[in-house]
């Protein structure tokens, strides 16, 4: 896990180039200039402290890029912020995306913690059910089922959460008294809006 970089343009066309991806990111990417533009919002991102950008590599394979991690902190509050991530398709089913999530979680909290950050929030698409198995796997915690919002949010999404390792033993209590309703959704009855 890194800070993206210039020479990382060719890997990112190529990662955009995977219709499967293309059809989850708000973003997209398939010229030279729009992957040019990308790489330079991942670097204004870190210069303004509202969105950190990571590429994802698998060191075992000389660097190759297997994925993108960010952490996203426009909200209100500094308690708050969001995670959002992708897979590069020859990645897929290594358990890249889950443990590179895990990774990013604990940077978070700890690079963050003196700023109050207290909870970080994951959201996706109901028809998006490999995301929902790599929140569940990560340790976000089914929250909401949110309402769509066409036409940038055409379908529900779900909202996962995770809690600041502080926070998580009262979390985890009151999850166990909940049961397993709801998880990724499944409880139809829970609907709203974050």
């Amino acid at each position: 896990m890194r800070p993206w970089r210039e020479e990382d343009l060719p890997a990112l066309l190529e990662a955009y180039d995977d219709p499967v991806m293309r059809q989850w990111v708000r973003l997209p990417v398939s010229t030279t200039e729009e992957a040019a533009r990308w790489l330079e919002l991942q670097r204004e991102g870190w210069e303004s402290g509202t969105r950190f950008g990571f590429a994802v590599t698998d060191t075992g394979r000389g660097g190759e890029l297997v994925g993108n991690l960010a952490l996203k902190r426009p909200g209100p509050g500094p308690e708050r912020a969001e995670v959002g991530y992708w897979t590069a398709a020859r990645a897929r089913g290594r358990g890249v995306a889950p443990r590179a999530l895990e990774a990013l979680t604990d940077w978070a909290f700890t690079a963050f913690a003196g700023r109050g950050l207290v909870r970080l929030e994951l959201l996706h698409q109901v028809d998006n059910v490999a995301s929902c198995r790599v929140a569940e796997k990560s340790g976000y915690a089914f929250a909401e089922l949110l309402s769509a919002l066409p036409p940038e949010f055409p379908l529900d999404g779900h909202l996962h959460v995770r809690e600041a390792p502080a926070a998580e033993v009262r979390v985890a209590a009151g999850r166990r008294a909940e049961g397993r309703a709801g998880r990724c959704g499944r409880d139809p009855a829970r609907s709203g809006r974050a």
